[in-house]
């Protein structure tokens, strides 16, 4: 059974940039502004080390992050959001505006665990804060469009 989770969980590494939603119903240009209450905690990076958004370093790199395994950049994550990732959680724009709406609550339905913890207090709460955010997290990740076009 391990090997089965093992294998599975190596699959959606490796599908996740495939199928990735870059479809974002939100205005990335709106994102940009409301990314000014996470960016106390969250930067947005690039792989070459290129910073996208100057930020915090309490909460993970948000570069990327569509089609991402929960818990699995490099960040020392708590152990709720991880054993989410592991149970299948790849972050898409559902699934993360109802994270960022309530993270203890989600990771607690999520897991099925009332004992569930999040590391991250804030909450985005308004939906089309959520939608924008995600938005403009996508419009910045690395499936993003050349702004040339090419």
């Amino acid at each position: 059974m391990k090997t089965i989770a093992a294998t599975a969980l190596g699959l959606a590494f490796l599908a996740a940039p495939a199928i990735a939603d870059s479809h974002a119903s939100g205005d990335a240009e709106a994102g940009a502004k409301a990314f000014n209450k996470c960016k106390a905690c969250h930067m947005i990076q690039d792989a070459e080390g290129n910073n996208i958004v100057k930020g915090g370093r309490t909460g993970p790199n948000l570069y990327g992050i569509a089609g991402r395994v929960a818990g699995t950049a490099d960040y020392k994550y708590g152990a709720s959001i991880v054993e989410a990732g592991e149970n299948g959680l790849i972050w898409d724009e559902e699934q993360f505006s109802k994270y960022v709406a309530d993270p203890k609550n989600f990771l607690a339905e999520y897991n099925d665990d009332k004992r569930a913890k999040s590391k991250m207090s804030f909450k985005l709460r308004k939906e089309d804060e959520q939608a924008n955010v995600w938005a403009y997290l996508v419009s910045v990740g690395p499936q993003a469009a050349p702004e040339d076009g090419s």
